[in-house]
């Protein structure tokens, strides 16, 4: 796995992994029929953070240079996190985490990052517990229809 600033360029792969990967882990939380997925409120979405300066996008490459997967942060957030569904299993999740979180370590943020997971988005917060996330017990609503519910989860830096 190769880890790699987002370019402009890049944010049609990653909003087809996004966007895969949403209707299939997601597709209980925001049903397809009622609320399809937002492909152009996204995409425009990811342009305006790459823009950001403050904000971090990077993506996860094969040796091919194809994007397998997707993360974002700014200040102590972790703020999106996703791989291709035809990778889930493999172990690329794990070691894109880990390459994101050297990047909180390289910056020097700390000693908490926090991030927020949909409340009905078992799988990820499986995930997210697995690499020593813990939830804070405080909630938030998505912006999204229909409004689910969001955790928040922090997680200790190492020291």
């Amino acid at each position: 796995m190769i880890l790699r600033r987002a370019a402009a360029s890049d944010v049609d792969s990653l909003v087809d992994i996004q966007q895969a990967g949403a209707v299939l882990a997601l597709g209980h939380i925001f049903p397809q029929d009622l609320h399809p997925f937002p492909r152009a409120v996204i995409v425009h979405r990811w342009l305006a953070e790459i823009a950001d300066r403050g904000t971090q996008v990077y993506v996860s490459t094969d040796d091919g240079g194809r994007v397998t997967g997707f993360a974002a942060t700014r200040s102590h957030e972790l703020l999106y996190f996703g791989t291709a569904p035809a990778t889930w299993g493999s172990g690329l999740a794990s070691s894109l985490h880990d390459a994101v979180l050297a990047t909180f370590a390289e910056a020097g943020v700390g000693p908490v990052i926090r991030l927020h997971v949909f409340e009905a988005n078992l799988r990820a917060r499986r995930f997210y517990e697995k690499h020593r996330w813990q939830a804070t017990g405080k909630r938030s609503r998505s912006s999204f229809p229909p409004q689910p519910e969001l955790l928040e989860y922090h997680r200790q830096m190492s020291p």
